[in-house]
């Protein structure tokens, strides 16, 4: 019996995950599987106890795994031995009593709205062709709406709403979410549809394609985010997510409600969203040093 792949449809079928999630857990139990038959000689991890977790960890540290990446594969195998408790297969649970690793506090700096501006409005930085048409709209749509990378992937052209002026995007779980959107960024994309009209390739459902008619993929979107932003910022961080960040923080920055950026991220908890508060906090600081009547006194 194939545990694993029961757990996997289970995920699918009744809980509703994405297929880019499962393929993530997937990966994870595959890892453990193969770590798994080197220690045991057996693939069947259902039958593994706490100490082949725990040098499964072991395993990863000596590999230079970070604890993000360690931690995520616990994660997994905490969700795969609590479904098989669940499913009555395993009386005792093997991770019950493994921790997670303990991570070190980063700091994510978002990128400053003068070095968006520089990117997005500087023409020489994006051919005039079908590519760089496309490249400028990603990197506004991520930065203007602060979708993930996966919902941009998916964004279909019958998901824009120019009545309305939004976008309907898919998130996680299969949630549906609108996400207002400016007359600017509706002219970008009309700009972009007809580009894409040009090159042949409007019969597409899909907003964002390859010259060769192809869904974008996650590994694209990431260079071509990472390529442009080099071009502006000396910053570590260069990422979609780091465009998603930047948004949250110049919303929040700007005074925008808490509950309503939550609502455009598509987060289903308050602690997700307050994770963006940092950087609006650090403003809020220096605002409050330059204008408070106290700290005036004292110059």
């Amino acid at each position: 019996m194939d545990y694993t792949q029961r757990f996997l449809d289970y995920l699918a079928l009744e809980k509703n995950y994405s297929s880019l999630t499962i393929t993530s857990y997937q990966k994870d139990l595959e890892d453990f599987k193969m770590f798994y038959q080197q220690e045991e000689n057996d693939e069947q991890i259902q039958l593994a106890r706490k100490t082949h977790i725990r040098s499964f960890v072991m395993y990863l540290s000596q590999l230079n795994k970070s604890e993000k990446t360690i931690n995520r594969k616990l994660s997994t195998l905490r969700s795969f031995y609590k479904y098989l408790v669940k499913e009555q297969i395993l009386t005792i649970n093997p991770i019950e009593q493994v921790h997670s690793l303990k991570r070190k506090k980063e700091v994510m700096v978002p990128f400053t709205e003068t070095e968006i501006s520089d990117l997005l409005d500087n023409e020489d930085f994006f051919t005039k062709d079908f590519d760089g048409i496309r490249d400028r709209l990603m990197i506004d749509i991520l930065y203007q709406t602060g979708v993930r990378r996966a919902e941009l992937i998916n964004l279909k052209e019958s998901d824009i709403d120019e009545i309305e002026l939004s976008i309907k995007v898919l998130g996680k779980r299969n949630k549906e979410r609108l996400i207002p959107i400016s007359k600017y960024l509706l002219q970008e994309i009309d700009i972009y549809k007809e580009a894409k009209k040009i090159a042949g390739l409007h019969n597409i459902p899909y907003l964002f394609v390859t010259t060769k008619g192809k869904q974008l993929y996650d590994t694209l979107v990431y260079s071509k985010v990472k390529y442009y932003l080099s071009l502006i910022s000396v910053k570590q961080k260069k990422s979609p997510h780091m465009l998603r960040h930047s948004f949250a923080t110049h919303m929040l920055d700007s005074g925008a409600d808490l509950n309503a950026v939550k609502d455009l991220l598509g987060h289903s908890s308050l602690s997700s969203t307050q994770v963006y508060t940092h950087g609006s906090i650090e403003n809020l600081k220096k605002v409050f040093n330059q204008a408070h009547p106290r700290e005036q006194k004292k110059e």
